[in-house]
């Protein structure tokens, strides 16, 4: 707390309580100081700033007037809301269930700094109606701009603001396919993708992505690929060669020129996710291989989000296409809505203004969740075994035997809730994999892996899984 005080720290005695309490404020409000932070006691704080005792209480004081902390007797105090009232957080306890089924992380430090920025200009659009179309020309420029800097030139024209990465790829779905069409899908892919291609009577086709290769074109069976595509003629392609989810696997260079080509000479169009291709953990991201759409042309339909790298809550993402097919897709669009909302375009706009500085920091924050959820699991679980990913959100870990969703419905008596693979395969299997998000703190990370040990002890113990469905909502 000293460290994220440091600015007032350096105003030295000439600063009072009023100054102390604004400063903690603006931490609170910018995402620093997450809500249910407990606070240090005043002692401590007081020692810690270098300030009297007597100015650090009456600093509190003034936040808890303000609803920004609350106290207890014996409990301490906590950032709270404004008009939130005064409960603590809860405890976490043994029994406190630990999300492993949402592979995705808490909103960036500095997400309220753009929102403030946004609800300024805000006052701008209220004149007009409201409704963007293919999304806000600012924000579209923003994400073009990424694109064409990751080498894959792009103008506004070629970029629609959805209501996040799935429902663009659902977009794409609606116009392109119809009931019985084959549909390509890696294997094993994510989870959702799997269930919107059902839910348009559609087929999904898979080719096996291998989660034990990590070597240039890695887990991809190009050939499988090639073979389908002719084979198979599906009428769509859905893949994710950025950190695929769940593997973490990264297609290279020559893989995505080989693949763009057999899209481009079989005349299949292909839906390509990004969501997870800003989330390079170990290289500078300009510098890592062109986007699938360099490769494959106008067949290729990038989508991309906002929830990986900043915050699910904003639900944006973006199509990235030829401007005849962003058309077409917001023709189709009309059908099922009238577009995203302005505030949270003005909100990601400002996000994008510059980028790297915040996606740096959630970069490293994420490489370090990642180290410690992999030492964990060598140290609690050495018979599972896992590539450690460059990029993504996730470990692909593969289980001693086939015990994916019996393990899943036993984490779930001991406060642990994942997804087995079978969830991420096109027709069932995958049993012997379990995908672990590192997206959570790290001390949650390791209580984590923990309870999962125990789990699948209690399994070798011949105890019956008996608990919690594992049929729960994956992102």
């Amino acid at each position: 707390m000293a460290s994220l005080l440091g600015v007032w720290r350096r105003g030295g005695s000439r600063r009072g309580a009023g100054d102390l309490a604004a400063a903690v404020e603006l931490q609170v409000l910018d995402g620093q100081l997450p809500l249910g932070t407990r606070l240090p006691a005043e002692r401590e704080l007081a020692e810690a700033l270098g300030v009297s005792r007597t100015l650090v209480a009456t600093a509190l004081d003034q936040l808890r007037a303000g609803g920004i902390v609350a106290s207890r007797r014996g409990s301490g105090s906590w950032v709270t809301a404004p008009g939130g009232g005064g409960l603590p957080p809860a405890p976490r306890s043994g029994e406190d269930l630990i999300d492993l089924a949402r592979a995705a992380p808490p909103a960036l430090p500095g997400l309220m700094g753009a929102v403030d920025a946004a609800r300024r200009r805000l006052c701008a659009e209220l004149t007009g109606h409201g409704y963007t179309g293919s999304g806000l020309l600012v924000l579209r420029e923003r994400i073009a701009q990424r694109y064409t800097a990751r080498g894959l030139p792009t103008t506004p024209a070629q970029v629609m603001i959805t209501n996040g990465g799935h429902h663009g790829f659902v977009l794409a779905l609606r116009m392109l396919v119809g009931p019985g069409d084959r549909v390509l899908v890696e294997q094993p892919t994510y989870p959702n993708a799997v269930e919107a291609i059902r839910s348009a009577h559609a087929l999904p086709v898979p080719v096996g992505v291998n989660g034990d290769v990590q070597d240039g074109t890695g887990g991809w069976d190009l050939d499988g690929m090639e073979a389908a595509l002719r084979q198979a003629a599906p009428r769509l392609g859905y893949f994710i060669v950025d950190f695929h989810n769940p593997t973490g696997l990264r297609l290279d260079t020559e893989g995505r020129r080989r693949l763009g080509a057999a899209l481009a000479r079989t005349r299949t169009p292909v839906v390509v996710d990004e969501c997870l291709a800003e989330l390079d953990l170990e290289g500078d991201p300009p510098d890592g291989p062109a986007p699938l759409g360099a490769f494959g042309g106008d067949w290729v339909i990038s989508v991309g989000t906002a929830a990986k790298t900043h915050w699910g809550g904003l639900r944006l993402g973006w199509l990235r296409a030829s401007e005849e097919l962003i058309s077409r897709l917001q023709a189709t669009r009309y059908a099922l809505d009238l577009g995203s909302p302005v505030f949270e375009q003005l909100v990601l706009a400002e996000l994008l203004a510059d980028p790297e500085p915040m996606l740096r920091r959630r970069r490293a924050e994420l490489r370090t969740q990642r180290d410690e959820l992999a030492a964990a699991v060598r140290a609690e679980c050495p018979e599972w075994d896992f590539q450690l990913p460059s990029g993504g959100l996730s470990l692909w870990c593969r289980l001693p035997e086939r015990m994916s969703t019996r393990l899943a419905v036993a984490a779930g008596n001991h406060g642990v809730q994942v997804v087995p693979g079978s969830r991420f395969a096109a027709h069932g299997g995958l049993e012997s994999w379990l995908r672990l998000p590192y997206t959570e703190p790290a001390e949650r990370l390791r209580d984590a892996v923990r309870r999962l040990s125990a789990a699948a002890a209690s399994l070798r113990a011949g105890a019956a899984p008996a608990g919690p469905s594992w049929d729960v909502p994956v992102a």
